[in-house]
């Protein structure tokens, strides 16, 4: 099957390249005769303003911080504040909660998807996702096409209300020292995430 990392064929995932943590991943997967990888992300730390198109805040939402990997700096609760794109202030809580826009910090673990040419090949991918610990991985056949694969985990992911919209300035709902604590949180799940990224690469090239 043809690479996917080369220049005339970008990465599908909303970035539009590959994460350079899996880089060596993904082109250790496309240079195999039997797999495509369409999409992917390195797993993320990410604050997000929810945006106001729809009920559930879906359509004009904006990142306030993103990255791919830990924050290993230690900072006081100004400049955790500044980082993550937050106004440092007593916690407050929105008069609306029905219409209020919500800001959520979150993390999310790695997210790979892949073509492969057989069904066997597919299923060596989800047997060495499923080990990896990426216990939310899938197959599927699309109309009799190539198989695709997601190899996922939801074990790792965190998604917590951390703030909301006031005007043009997103306020805070927690201490920052909470924030703190998120982000001491988020760098641990990097490292697993990590972890199981280097056990479903080997397992994959066994």
């Amino acid at each position: 099957m043809q690479e996917a990392g080369d220049e005339a064929r970008p990465d599908r995932s909303p970035a539009g390249c590959i994460d350079v943590q899996i880089r060596d991943l993904v082109d250790e997967i496309n240079a195999k005769p039997d797999y495509i990888t369409t999409s992917s992300c390195a797993g993320r730390c990410v604050v997000y303003l929810e945006g106001g198109g729809s009920k559930g805040g879906k359509g004009g939402g904006r990142w306030l911080y993103t990255t791919h990997e830990a924050h290993t700096l230690q900072l006081d609760e100004q400049d955790i504040c500044k980082t993550l794109g937050l106004s440092n202030g007593p916690a407050k809580f929105p008069q609306d909660p029905e219409t209020a826009r919500y800001v959520h910090f979150k993390f999310e673990p790695m997210i790979l998807h892949m073509r492969a040419a057989t069904v066997a090949a597919a299923q060596k991918v989800l047997t060495a996702a499923l080990q990896a610990g990426f216990r939310e991985s899938g197959a599927q056949v699309p109309g009799g096409r190539f198989p695709l694969v997601a190899v996922r985990s939801s074990g790792l992911a965190l998604d917590c209300l951390v703030g909301f919209i006031e005007g043009d300035v997103v306020k805070l709902m927690v201490e920052p020292n909470y924030l703190q604590t998120l982000m001491g949180v988020a760098s641990k799940r990097f490292e697993q995430n990590t972890l199981r990224i280097e056990r479903f690469r080997q397992a994959l090239a066994s």
